[in-house]
């Protein structure tokens, strides 16, 4: 009877497990379509549609090989009230946004990044086009950031071209557009005004050199 018993519970526990199992492997299976957020969206190999974007203790990182779609109606607000609280030219420094360490959860786009606005960490590998980059999400970008309005990153490698203001941590490439900000730079900034860890200066300014620790 005790045998019995037992292998009842074995074929239970074993039965939860393989559940389990197919559970994690359907979540893991890229999608074509993904929509976040979703318990059932991790990898994409297509599009991801986001259609507002989870605060940092809650994100669920997902890993999209394709492009990402971004459709959060904050940006619409967002840009006009960072367009009227530019700080002066003498006052312009790394902010919040730009000086926050990288988190452990982030997500991963192999591609291209479209948004309204990108509130979410992400590592963007490719082209990343929004109206308003990654307010209250230290992000990074290899390739190309566009923006007709602002670009806001903690790390970008390569170039951001943007209309008012370029600001990063860390720079590795180039930086364009009305002012351009970052404290560890390696390259050039192009912009009425630029600001890098060794100089402030109009139009053209450059650093080739590495910190000395």
């Amino acid at each position: 009877m005790k045998t019995k018993i037992l292998l009842i519970i074995g074929l239970f526990i074993g039965s939860i497990i393989n559940a389990q199992d197919s559970l994690n492997t359907q979540l893991n299976k890229p999608r074509l379509i993904g929509f976040s957020p979703s318990k059932k969206t991790k990898n994409v190999n297509g599009m991801l549609i986001k259609y507002y974007d989870e605060v940092d203790n809650e994100i669920r990182p997902k890993k999209v090989n394709g492009v990402g779609l971004g459709f959060n109606g904050l940006g619409i607000f967002f840009p006009a009230l960072l367009l009227v609280s530019i700080p002066s030219i003498n006052n312009w420094a790394i902010n919040d946004i730009a000086s926050e360490p990288l988190p452990e959860k982030m997500n991963k786009i192999n591609g291209m990044q479209l948004s309204i606005i990108n509130m979410e960490p992400t590592v963007t590998n490719g082209l990343e086009i929004n109206v308003s980059s990654n307010i209250s999400a230290p992000s990074v970008t290899n390739g190309v950031a566009l923006s007709p309005l602002y670009n806001f990153h903690h790390t970008t490698k390569g170039v951001a071209v943007s209309t008012f203001a370029n600001v990063a941590q860390k720079c590795r490439g180039a930086q364009v557009g009305l002012f351009n900000v970052c404290q560890d730079s390696r390259g050039i900034q192009i912009g009425f005004w630029n600001k890098n860890e060794k100089r402030s200066f109009p139009l053209i300014n450059w650093n080739f050199k590495a910190k000395k620790s």
